[in-house]
């Protein structure tokens, strides 16, 4: 049985690897049942060779960056993906200097398999974690206590054993050790795909290279706020697409409308009557 947890992934503090992924913002995913060339497709990535390590990927990474001249607005980046023994059989290993945005099509790559998936988006606290089996959602979280998906309690006795300071229901336990939730999250993808990330399978691995397009952002619907101040007074409105953009183009009317000046007539008589002295 695999015992893994969170001490086992101590390493990657004193890593220069792990510090450029929590610099740059990545996307670990981890795929059973699919080569790296169906899952680079599934993606949308256009092919761009292989690349050495990550060394090579990085590198790739850079050169497409430069290609748009770092343009911080477009979110096309280049994936690895290599393949690694784990549990059942092989799996493939997608690592991207994402910013944390997430590898697509992940529903449906785990249509009769697993997905598990961990990333950062760059600097900032933001952490997520993805469990797909068999095309269904089944666990995601920022905090290993404030969870969803279609089973977001199946993983709590797992989350308990490789350190995540829960109680037994799943909520926050006080009296715990503290734990690195970095090193847990990876202790946790282990637990479920039998693959050991180390530095060096990440570093000296070949990467099947791609360049994954941005993705187009859904259409909304609506906007809602919310808010609840400290006295308990609610402020709840909502609005759709439709009213916003009919108040949008009244506001753009308006702007646009041409600016008429007025005079008031008996003041400037008055001011003439003071320039002539009358």
């Amino acid at each position: 049985m695999n015992s893994v947890t969170a001490h086992d992934y101590a390493w990657i503090r004193t890593s220069p690897l792990f510090h450029h992924l929590m610099e740059s913002g990545y996307t670990l995913t981890l795929i059973r049942g699919r080569s790296p060339q169906e899952v680079l497709r599934a993606m949308g990535a256009k092919p761009r060779g292989t690349g050495e390590g990550t060394a090579g990927l990085i590198e790739a990474d850079d050169a497409h960056r430069a290609e748009v001249d770092y343009d911080y607005w477009d979110e096309s980046y280049v994936a690895g993906a290599f393949k690694a023994p784990g549990e059942n059989g092989d799996w493939t290993v997608v690592l991207g200097f994402d910013g944390g945005l997430g590898m697509p099509c992940v529903e449906t790559l785990s249509e009769g398999g697993r997905v598990v998936a961990h990333s950062s988006n760059g600097g900032k606290p933001i952490h997520f974690f993805h469990w797909f089996e068999d095309g269904e959602l089944r666990t995601t979280f920022e905090g290993p206590s404030a969870r969803d998906g279609n089973s977001p309690d199946e993983l709590v006795p797992l989350l308990r054993e490789v350190g995540f300071p829960l109680t037994p229901e799943g909520e926050h336990d006080e009296s715990a050790s503290v734990v690195d939730g970095k090193a847990a999250v990876l202790a946790l993808a282990e637990r479920l795909t039998g693959v050991r990330v180390t530095e060096s399978l990440l570093q000296d691995a070949t990467y099947e290279l791609g360049l994954v397009p941005e993705q187009p952002a859904e259409k909304w619907t609506g906007l809602v706020i919310d808010i609840t101040d400290a006295h308990g007074e609610r402020l709840y409105r909502e609005w759709t697409y439709e009213e916003i953009a009919a108040a949008s183009d009244r506001a753009r009317a308006e702007a646009n409308a041409p600016v008429v000046i007025t005079y008031n007539e008996p003041l400037a008589k008055d001011r003439s009557e003071h320039e002539t002295g009358e």
